[in-house]
């Protein structure tokens, strides 16, 4: 399998993003990728502007856009946007919540999964205008499972765990993860844990970091900071982006997934374990 992960910096208006990635998503189609994975909030960055304005179901013009691109490359989109949700009552505002979803579309799929664990840490909180999701979601691409999940998930062992368990060999992880000191060393550490306690390919792309050549490894907020990333179910990094706007186009052997679990059969293990 053939995986491109799109390194942007998107902007303000949703269909200028489209029309951004959109020659990006031919060319790593061109090089063989069938698996094309772009950041959380392709459709519209974080810090552009209200997000419920142009928050749109999968019906949607964003969405159809991408779906009809992945048609006619014969390839599968995943890419970060907002649906509406619902409203939300903080301090004397009444907010108009959003889902932060992960289109996946083409070949027959078109469908998303909605952001479980919302951005609540340091002292910003995702969770007052964007509404938590609750399913897990994979997906089937060339007969092998992917699963799916977003930044802030990568936090949390057991959704990945309980992916793996569902089948995927994959997981593809768009991302806005926020810069700054030692961020992006978290960032590598919590890829590869999740790649290794799960024994799944993580195939995760980020947000570049806007600004980056002046202000990388400084605090950004969740505006991206870059370094997308593959990495193998055995932890071992097989390509990884810098800050900048990057192409990663990565081909995998799905079948490592097999071998790696049967060295360190850690399922297994979990259901055996007597502590609870």
């Amino acid at each position: 399998m053939k995986i491109a992960l799109l390194q942007i910096e998107s902007g303000a208006d949703k269909m200028e993003n489209l029309a951004m990635v959109a020659p990006l998503i031919r060319d790593a189609a061109a090089q063989g990728a069938t698996l094309v994975v772009l950041p959380e909030g392709a459709s519209q960055a974080f810090g552009q502007g209200r997000l419920d304005t142009q928050a749109e179901q999968l019906a949607g013009p964003f969405a159809t856009g991408l779906r009809d691109l992945a048609d006619e490359l014969g390839i599968t989109v995943v890419a970060g946007m907002f649906r509406p949700a619902d409203t939300n009552d903080v301090g004397d505002k009444r907010l108009n919540r959003v889902y932060n979803t992960a289109l996946i579309t083409g070949g027959g799929v078109h469908k998303g999964y909605d952001k479980i664990h919302t951005y609540d840490a340091f002292d910003y909180r995702e969770s007052d205008t964007v509404r938590p999701g609750e399913e897990l979601v994979t997906f089937v691409h060339e007969g092998v499972t992917v699963g799916v999940a977003t930044c802030f998930d990568i936090r949390f062992p057991e959704q990945f765990q309980e992916l793996a368990a569902r089948g995927a060999q994959v997981v593809v992880v768009p991302t806005s993860w926020a810069d700054g000191p030692g961020k992006v060393e978290q960032w590598r550490i919590l890829t590869a844990a999740r790649a290794l306690d799960a024994g799944v390919f993580i195939a995760a792309a980020g947000q570049a970091r806007p600004d980056f050549e002046a202000k990388a490894g400084q605090p950004s907020g969740p505006t991206g900071a870059g370094h997308s990333a593959v990495v193998g179910p055995t932890g071992k990094r097989l390509a990884e982006a810098g800050y900048g706007p990057e192409t990663l186009v990565v081909e995998i052997d799905t079948e490592e997934t097999a071998a790696a679990r049967q060295q360190l059969p850690l399922a297994a293990m979990r259901a055996n374990s007597t502590m609870r």
